[in-house]
């Protein structure tokens, strides 16, 4: 689980001190709601330290850093509009932190960029992108934990329909030029992660 300590220093690198506390056990209680397997602390954990092996590709750091915490903050599996939700918290936050409204939209739009449904085009949102799909190069061990996690956040869909969304899903990714938009995650995570896709659509065939 991410520590106090990052929190505090996510807002203190924008230049504000760090907003009440409550609001950082607020978002820790929501990634650690019950409906979740893999939304959760663990994904939170793994994405700051994938952003930690390439922070030299962020424009704004700790504006990524804001919009890691809250890219998942409301997370509802029957639900459309996560990303949009979490984006508006995490606006509202910074503005009440005092934040310029320049910095809360850009946090904003930062987080709506991790629907997946649209090519990133600036240096901060394609490497946040990039750090949120960073799990489907994961080692297979862990990549094959994630599609259990999956599974089970969606338990309540009937095995051949969430076979078969799932394997679009995932041949929508595969089908891609490149998975990874920043050089350092092809270089570091490309190869594996269509390994992985490759033999989960195969998987999900039968």
């Amino acid at each position: 689980m991410p520590g106090i300590e990052r929190w505090r220093e996510s807002w203190r690198g924008l230049g504000t001190p760090a907003v009440a506390e409550s609001l950082y056990v607020e978002l820790i209680n929501r990634y650690s709601e019950a409906h979740r397997a893999y939304h959760t602390t663990q994904h939170l954990d793994e994405c700051f330290l994938r952003l930690d092996e390439a922070r030299h590709v962020a424009d704004r750091t700790h504006e990524v850093e804001l919009a890691i915490w809250f890219h998942d903050a409301v997370y509802a599996v029957r639900r459309t509009d996560n990303e949009e939700q979490s984006a508006a918290w995490a606006h509202a936050a910074l503005a009440q932190a005092g934040l310029s409204s320049a910095t809360s939209d850009r946090v904003h739009d930062l987080i709506l960029t991790t629907k997946h449904d649209a090519v990133p085009t600036t240096r901060d949102a394609m490497l946040l992108v990039d750090v949120d799909l960073a799990i489907l190069g994961a080692p297979v061990d862990r990549f094959d934990e994630y599609e259990r996690q999956v599974r089970q956040e969606y338990s309540w869909v009937p095995e051949p329909v969430f076979r078969q969304k799932r394997r679009e899903i995932l041949q929508e990714f595969i089908a891609r030029p490149h998975i990874y938009s920043t050089e350092h995650f092809r270089q570091a995570y490309e190869r594996q992660a269509r390994a992985n896709l490759a033999r989960s659509i195969e998987q999900l065939a039968w």
